[in-house]
């Protein structure tokens, strides 16, 4: 099933600050901040939900197309997404701006702060599907990743014109969108990707019930962190799959964006739902143990070995389509 990847595509300046944000904070001076951290360690990592979300599929052989607006400094990250399986035909580069910048600053309670600059993805609502698919072909599925706001509501607009299912992963543009707009990306969408937070800003920003939620989509499938993910549809029981445990976390970074990858990819080959997720969640695990979110290698001997592990003997048969037979 061919897949197309819309959303941002930026590269990740990650720091470690070793303290405590909480510890530089004056309760009276809160109205006065100025605050300075000295890091011991930066690394430049490539990034962006959508490349991330590619790169993973890419690990699978299955030729993501890679949808999204860049800058001219765009060139070596291009060149890597390709040797990685990822069809960057869907690229728009910018003539005037840099590709996206997100930077982000980790203490050692593993609070973040961060910032992101838009760049080039202030282009991404310019970029027409429907002229993009004339020159690559049309997908089976588009998912609408975390981007400019107005190119993801073209984006949802597009496939629906073009009656092309499409997944819905709105993510931390939700905090940028009014209930509408939310209505307007989620109503219809085959697959509804949240985290836990995400799930209950969402139904704040819609006014809808989980009920109201399930009605409009198809699968709503919510990341539950170290507890796993959670599937639900309209008129079924949910449906819980644990994490892989015992991982020691090395970043967070693009952890999300790598089960998607797991559970699309699955998905693809059309693996039953909780085999999809179990993928999903061993990709995620082999992500968090890496640093910066393209940092890890798809082995699916590897993987495989991991889903046994993790749900039992016979866990990685559903998975053959995507896996391979188990050793």
């Amino acid at each position: 099933m061919p897949i197309a990847v819309t959303g941002s595509i930026a590269t990740d300046h990650l720091m470690v600050f070793p303290g405590r944000f909480v510890d530089q904070l004056l309760p009276d001076q809160l109205a006065h901040l100025s605050l300075s951290f000295l890091v011991d360690r930066l690394e430049v990592r490539r990034g962006g939900v959508a490349a991330n979300i590619a790169f993973g599929l890419g690990g699978f052989g299955l030729s993501p197309l890679l949808v999204g607006a860049v800058g001219t400094d765009f060139a070596e990250y291009e060149v890597w997404l390709k040797e990685h399986g990822v069809d960057t035909g869907g690229v728009r580069v910018s003539a005037e701006r840099q590709t996206a910048r997100f930077m982000c600053i980790t203490d050692e309670d593993a609070n973040q702060i961060a910032s992101f600059y838009t760049g080039a993805m202030a282009e991404a609502s310019d970029i027409d599907l429907r002229a993009v698919f004339t020159g690559t072909g049309r997908p089976d599925l588009v998912l609408v990743a975390p981007d400019d706001p107005s190119a993801m509501l073209r984006h949802t607009a597009g496939c629906r014109s073009l009656g092309i299912p499409f997944a819905a992963d709105p993510s931390q543009q939700l905090a940028r969108l009014d209930g509408g707009q939310v209505r307007e990306l989620v109503a219809g969408a085959t697959w509804l990707f949240t985290n836990e937070y995400e799930a209950a800003l969402l139904q704040e920003r819609t006014d809808w019930s989980s009920a109201e939620v399930l009605a409009a989509v198809g699968t709503w499938v919510t990341t539950l962190g170290e507890k796993g993910v959670r599937i639900e549809r309209a008129g079924l029981a949910p449906l819980t799959v644990p994490a892989v445990p015992g991982i020691e976390p090395a970043d967070p970074t693009g952890v999300g964006d790598a089960f998607r990858a797991g559970f699309l990819a699955a998905v693809s080959h059309g693996v039953p739902l909780e085999s999809a997720a179990r993928l999903g969640c061993a990709l995620a695990s082999v992500a968090l143990g890496a640093v910066g979110s393209q940092s890890y290698t798809t082995d699916l001997a590897q993987l495989s070995a991991v889903v046994e592990q993790t749900y039992g003997p016979g866990a990685a048969g559903p998975l053959a389509p995507v896996l391979g037979e188990p050793s």
